[in-house]
């Protein structure tokens, strides 16, 4: 008698259980919600077997025989259950010790993913091998998005086949030879290669790319000179081109990009000078052509730019007087960096200390005046007047300081000592007096700034000991306390007691580790 209800209770919860299956069907079915296809699922487990070691745990969500359900980074059709969206965005570091990588290959498989519209896989960081030529044959494919990965080899020439691809994105990898030209082909919105080794000139035919809004080139060894035809993006906001071997004059041309908001030409080769048709860009924020061999002068127009709030034209040969323009204008200025030119300001002119600017860099510009206090030090975050000739106390220049993260007046003839009322800068993380004429001791406040990171005072006429208070920066990656009059037992905490004995050399009786130890 229990054996009969035993099995009576066991096949009532079969069938409980296949009609609870039925409805989940049928109301699959009633939605639209077609089984995942069995070629796709097969592509995406090849994909998972391609990957040896995976830190992030995404791949493990991939079990079950239903790859639009559940399965992370996966997104379907569901009316015809094909994958429409691979998106594997791993996070730029982990939480805790522990890396957040996948290692392995991109599998061809992938290629199969016939309705894959948008296939994005960044930040894996252990990703090898190259970008394989069946993604050629994603011809619903929107956008490419493979960032920050380790990918090598060249860009698939094939890839200009994918008339709907909208976005390419394939920076922070080792990716080598040249531009496809084959690319030029395509109704690309936006480019990005940066951060590469891809070499060679930029190829003409991507003068064609007229729906361009975005474009990258940063960060690769490109040659040649800048096209002309980058003057005819209509659409273009952001065009970085910086870190390169680009040669030869800025095109006039690129005077034409009406919608640029932001122009990068750094750390190239480029000669001449900066295009007087400068002040036709209205919609310009940031301009930057610094480590470049430009000469002449600041074309006057550039004061034109009403919405111009970052300028770095540094390490190039630009020389002459500031136009008035420039220093009336530019209402919206908020960081400026002039420094390493041949400018001969001789002091640190009013129209510059009397702006609200964030950041001021007027390193190596020939300033042979006294320090005297900015109008607004209260905002000011960053702070370069170094390699100069400027003269007298250190003193009163740190009164309002609060927010200021990097100073650097090094290689100048200032005197006076360091105020106790350093720690008012309480977001300090770089801090160079290096090569001065400061005298005094190190104030032990200096120990309560725990943001630091960089904290050179060499070659000065410092005196006394080293405070203990100095054990509180733990942040610390590199000092210098060299070529000073110190004395006594450098602090034994980290990272102090590790840095070379090169830090702490030519002093007057320092000791203790790194150094020997106190007699």
């Amino acid at each position: 008698m229990k054996t009969s209800t035993m099995i009576l209770q066991v096949s009532l919860i079969f069938a409980l259980v296949a009609v609870f299956l039925l409805q989940v069907v049928a109301q699959r079915v009633g939605d639209g919600h077609a089984p995942c296809s069995k070629e796709d699922m097969a592509a995406l487990l090849t994909f998972k077997s391609s990957i040896l070691e995976d830190s992030t745990g995404i791949l493990s969500s991939w079990t079950g025989n239903d790859c639009c359900s559940d399965w992370e980074g996966v997104n379907c059709d569901l009316s015809r259950g094909k994958v429409v969206q691979l998106k594997l965005e791993m996070p730029a570091s982990g939480y805790g010790p522990r890396p957040l990588f996948m290692r392995g290959t991109l599998s061809p498989a992938l290629g199969s993913l016939k309705s894959l519209q948008i296939l994005q896989i960044t930040g894996a960081k252990k990703l090898t091998g190259a970008i394989p030529e069946s993604f050629s044959q994603l011809s619903s494919l929107i956008e490419l998005i493979l960032d920050d990965n380790l990918l090598s080899g060249s860009i698939p020439s094939g890839l200009g086949r994918l008339t709907a691809l909208a976005v390419l994105s394939l920076s922070g990898n080792r990716l080598t030879g040249q531009l496809p030209p084959s690319l030029g082909h395509l109704k690309l919105a936006q480019v990005n290669l940066g951060r590469n080794l891809l070499a060679g000139p930029v190829p003409s035919t991507f003068g064609n790319l007229k729906a361009l809004e975005f474009l990258d080139l940063s960060h690769n060894q490109l040659i040649g000179g800048i096209p002309s035809f980058m003057g005819g993006y209509p659409n273009l906001t952001n065009l970085d081109l910086s870190y390169n071997q680009f040669s030869g004059p800025i095109p006039s041309s690129l005077c034409r990009l009406s919608m640029a908001m932001e122009i990068s030409l750094d750390s190239n080769r480029l000669t001449s000078q900066i295009p007087s048709q400068i002040g036709d860009l209205k919609n310009l924020r940031t301009f930057s052509v610094s480590n470049n061999s430009l000469n002449g002068s600041i074309p006057y127009s550039l004061g034109k730019l009403k919405k111009l709030w970052r300028v770095n034209l540094s390490g190039n040969k630009l020389s002459g007087p500031v136009p008035l323009e420039v220093q009336n204008g530019l209402p919206v200025l908020q960081s400026l960096n002039l420094s390493h030119n041949d400018f001969q300001l001789q002091t640190i002119p009013d129209w510059i200390r009397r702006r609200e600017l964030r950041e001021v860099h007027l390193a190596g510009c020939n300033i042979r005046s006294s320090l005297e206090p900015f109008a607004f030090p209260g905002i000011i975050d960053q702070l370069d007047l170094s390699d100069n000739h400027l003269t007298g106390e250190i003193g009163d220049f740190f009164t309002n300081m609060s927010v200021l993260q990097t100073l650097d007046l090094h290689s100048n003839q200032i005197s006076g000592e360091i105020p106790n009322s350093i720690w008012r800068v309480k977001s300090l993380r770089r801090l160079d007096l290096s090569r001065n004429q400061i005298e005094g001791g190190i104030p032990a406040s200096l120990g309560q700034i725990t943001t630091l990171e960089w904290l050179d005072i060499s070659n000065n006429m410092i005196n006394g000991s080293m405070p203990s208070t100095f054990s509180s920066l733990v942040k610390i990656k590199h000092a210098s306390f060299r070529a000073n009059r110190l004395c006594g037992q450098i602090p034994q905490s980290r990272p102090f007691n590790i840095f070379p004995p090169s830090a702490y050399a030519h002093n007057l009786c320092l000791c203790g580790r790194p150094l020997p130890p106190c007699k």
